[in-house]
């Protein structure tokens, strides 16, 4: 009975936040066209025509209207909600005028430093060799570090249509799941809510793409998972605790730290764009747009279910499951990265 009663706690605010962002879509594309918030096409995107972006405003109010009607509002809420709030108002104003990543990166850690200063820290975390390390003096950068780290994350991997929201979409099912099962209802009601929007958004940016979410979407699923994972996921007192939201967030995550070091060999600013990404790779090996992007949410959901399972298990069989994930990551991108050049290659030589 407790855990049908939980549940019809969560269809209600899912519903709403499906219902509002499916609503919202269609009135904020217009709005994007009318604001000029539109995506040109250049060499690097796959797009050959200009769309409307800043879709990601339909995803926040669909979150928005769904919490506010149905949540419970508690000091740390509020601090989520200002920290949203501060993302989706930088995101439109890089969807329509464009900002420096120094000054996105600044608007971030502002954000960040907001949910940090209404009690969204990560405290201590935990390790192998004692319960628990107590961070002390880096609570508030390394909170930061992890929020803004993956508010960029997520952020980079929009790159083809669906591919950031659908990730997203099934990254907040995970969360929810997960913190369900340990007793956070509040915050898996709210990951849910956020999965509710993202996907009553997607029928509108699924392949063919009508719309964009833009920066403005990217940066607010971003930010509110990384929030959502200090909240839900990282209080645990077992060593694996830690590892389960990087395991969720795996693609961003993996795709962007393989971006950094592939950009810093090239001798390339590591903000500086590029088809190096693993969507990328994909096209390159002949998968069409759609597959490419049911392929990586294949892999979302398997690590999804890795880190489901990780949260059920004793520790010691947690971390052979983790190992298991982080090889085969490792492995399947090192790869892909050498069947992709190999394909170049070979053309370069046809062609030359």
């Amino acid at each position: 009975m407790r855990e049908e009663k939980e549940m019809s706690q969560v269809i209600l605010p899912v519903i709403i936040a499906f219902l509002v962002a499916f609503i919202a879509t269609p009135i904020v594309i217009k709005l994007a066209k009318k604001w000029g918030a539109m995506d040109t096409p250049d060499d690097r995107k796959i797009h050959k025509s200009s769309m409307p972006r800043m879709g990601g405003l339909a995803i926040y109010a669909g979150f928005l209207v769904a919490v506010l009607a149905t949540q419970t509002i508690n000091t740390q809420l509020i601090g989520v909600l200002i920290g949203c709030t501060m993302i989706i108002l930088l995101g439109i104003a890089d969807d329509m005028r464009g900002l420096s990543p120094k000054v996105k990166l600044l608007g971030q850690t502002l954000a960040a430093l907001v949910v940090v200063l209404f009690g969204v820290q990560i405290n201590f975390i935990t390790n192998p060799f004692a319960d628990v390390l107590f961070l002390n003096a880096l609570v508030i950068p390394l909170t930061v570090l992890w929020i803004v780290g993956v508010t960029n994350a997520v952020n980079l991997i929009d790159g083809l249509d669906g591919l950031a929201a659908g990730t997203s979409g099934i990254a907040a099912v995970i969360i929810g799941i997960v913190a369900f099962m340990e007793g956070h209802l509040a915050v898996a009601i709210l990951a849910m809510v956020l999965a509710g929007s993202v996907f009553g958004f997607l029928p509108f940016n699924f392949n063919p793409a009508r719309v964009f979410m833009g920066d403005t979407g990217s940066m607010f699923l971003g930010f509110t998972l990384s929030v959502l994972a200090i909240i839900g996921l990282t209080k645990g007192a077992t060593v694996i605790s830690v590892f389960i939201p990087i395991v969720i967030l795996g693609i961003p995550i993996f795709d962007t730290l393989y971006a950094i070091v592939r950009r810093f060999l090239n001798g390339v600013p590591i903000f500086k764009a590029d088809k190096g990404h693993l969507h990328h790779q994909l096209l390159d090996m002949g998968l069409t747009h759609k597959k490419t992007v049911l392929v990586i949410y294949a892999i979302n959901i398997c690590l999804g279910v890795s880190a489901v399972f990780m949260s059920m298990l004793a520790p010691p069989q947690a971390v052979l499951i983790l190992i298991g994930v982080a090889l085969t990551m490792l492995l399947a991108m090192n790869h892909l990265s050498f069947v992709v050049f190999s394909r170049r290659q070979k053309a370069k030589d046809f062609g030359g």
